[in-house]
């Protein structure tokens, strides 16, 4: 293993602890106008939870795009579903990625592609830098950075395909501390624009560290950022853990597996019985 990785695990809690972590369950408020610019600028309140399967990219996301409904997203294969709290399926799509096909950085998205998205990069972003020793996912450190006045640590990280993710090739920062500075990568759904990510406010949650602040600026051809502008903001409220082990009585309590995602055969309603069906991307 890189000796940066290591360390960088270590610093987040180590990989006996999280070998234990089944589920993920944050609650984040998400904001900036980068929704506004896909035609969704009130599509997440203040308060959106997000219950996630550590292992495995499987994500519901309450409420989503109304206060009666969720999203789940679910890999092998690849399928987003929007359906009612009381398990009505709404909206669903098979192989979701493939609707961003010829998308430009102004092209508007639909609710399908706002929830494959922000599914897909919360998972990436909450199960880090543990996904990082996830099989397929290959590691080495490059030079370091200067930025800020600090020496930061960079570490390259190619993932597989079949990990829904922003971009196969990205790169992640390090401070003197090991925690997550930064990261950069291209959004393959929206154009491939260059983005550079920041972190802050690290918290540990039940032994485990996460950073609980995270803005997103443009990315420069020579790798600064451009930080006139913050397109997304993420802030996280609290995180609950659920593990196949008892924790500690300091710890918080476990929040329970999230629902498995729905059979794909499963019936979307009509609009004559209410429902709305996946129309074209």
């Amino acid at each position: 293993m890189d000796d940066l990785l290591a360390s960088v695990l270590e610093a987040y809690g180590g990989v006996a602890r999280w070998a234990h972590v089944q589920t993920i369950t944050a609650r984040l408020s998400i904001g900036g106008p980068f929704w506004g610019r896909k035609g969704w600028p009130e599509i997440f309140g203040d308060q959106t939870t997000l219950e996630l399967d550590a292992r495995r990219q499987h994500i519901v996301v309450t409420p989503f795009n109304g206060a009666d409904r969720r999203s789940t997203f679910d890999v092998n294969p690849e399928r987003i579903v929007v359906r009612t709290n009381d398990g009505v399926a709404v909206e669903r799509r098979d192989d979701p990625r493939a609707s961003f096909a010829g998308y430009e950085v102004t092209t508007p998205w639909d609710a399908l592609q706002v929830g494959y998205f922000i599914s897909y990069a919360c998972w990436n972003y909450l199960t880090a830098p543990f996904l990082f020793t996830y099989p397929g996912v290959d590691t080495r450190e490059l030079e370091p950075w200067q930025e800020d006045g600090e020496t930061w640590r960079r570490l390259h990280v190619t993932f597989p395909r079949s990990i829904a993710t922003h971009s196969t090739e990205q790169v992640f920062y390090y401070g003197a501390d090991f925690m997550q500075r930064r990261m950069d990568y291209s959004v393959e759904v929206n154009g491939d624009v260059l983005v550079a990510q920041y972190q802050y406010e690290p918290k540990t949650f039940q032994g485990l560290v996460f950073p609980t602040q995270r803005r997103v600026h443009r990315r420069n051809a020579d790798g600064t950022a451009d930080q006139s502008q913050t397109s997304i903001t993420l802030e996280i409220t609290n995180i609950e853990l659920g593990s196949d082990e008892q924790p500690p009585s300091t710890d918080r309590d476990t929040s329970s597996r999230a629902q498995s995602g729905i059979d794909p055969h499963e019936p979307v309603a009509l609009p004559s019985e209410g429902g709305v069906t996946d129309g074209p991307a």
